[in-house]
């Protein structure tokens, strides 16, 4: 991965370098005379002069005529030849390996360059096939745990990856107590900050929720409780209201 940074910051380098780079002109300058009477053929600039002279009844005529066309031509650019990125090949189909080259060329100069790379996700799968193959099902599986897209797979299915001989739920208290050693440790952090602060705010909705309810049941509390005193007022007003009549004849309990 280093090394394509470094071929492609280099590419960009050569292209800026291609764009301030002036192309090499070849000057062309052609400045040719040609008098009346002679048989040459020009073509491009020239310089040509016509001399005519007239002896009638003792007159001399010259007329001279003069034509200059001087043309200069700065010729075209001679591009460089090209620069071919080199073949490379893995030479044989068992081979975790593939070739990468390239080439930039300006109008002064040309690079290119290529090499072998690594393809690591080729060599885990080889490697844990291979173990397989061997019966060894606990130490495949650790293998391809190396890669952090199998490791966040595997707890996501809630099979946790091999943890130095723990597997199953032992395995999973070890990689939540060293979350470092984990392959997805960024990726699995940046999650915990999303679950973290989605969790915030489902809490702070229920504690709003919460407050909200409280104030609606002191309310009707408070309510109800007013009502009761209304009615207890005014049944203690009808009470007031009522005339004791009080007979002063005696009665006789025998009759």
């Amino acid at each position: 991965m280093k090394f394509l940074l470094k071929i492609i910051a280099l590419l960009m380098i050569l292209i800026l370098v291609s764009l301030w780079a002036k192309p090499v002109l070849a000057d062309d300058t052609n400045t040719q005379t040609n008098t009346s009477g002679s048989n040459t053929n020009i073509t491009g600039g020239y310089e040509s002069t016509s001399t005519t002279t007239n002896n009638n009844d003792g007159q001399t005529n010259t007329t001279t005529s003069t034509t200059t066309n001087a043309t200069t031509s700065n010729g075209s650019s001679i591009p460089p030849p090209s620069a071919n990125s080199p073949s490379y090949s893995s030479m044989s189909q068992d081979v975790c390996s593939m070739g990468i080259s390239g080439s930039v060329t300006t109008g002064i100069v040309g690079f290119s360059g290529g090499k072998h790379v690594v393809d690591e996700n080729c060599e885990r799968i080889k490697l844990a096939k291979v173990l397989q193959d061997f019966g060894m099902k606990v130490a495949s599986v650790a293998v391809l745990c190396q890669d952090k897209r199998v490791h966040a797979a595997m707890e996501s299915a809630g099979t946790p990856c091999p943890y130095q001989g723990l597997i199953g739920p032992q395995a999973q208290e070890m990689w939540d107590k060293y979350p470092e050693m984990r392959p997805d440790y960024e990726e699995w952090k940046a999650k915990n900050e999303i679950i973290a602060k989605v969790d915030e705010r489902i809490a702070e909705e229920n504690r709003i929720e919460a407050e909200r309810i409280a104030a609606e049941l002191a309310k009707a509390a408070e309510e109800e409780a007013l009502k009761q005193a209304k009615l207890l007022e005014e049944a203690n007003e009808e009470i007031n209201a009522i005339t004791v009549v009080i007979d002063s004849v005696p009665i006789n309990r025998n009759n």
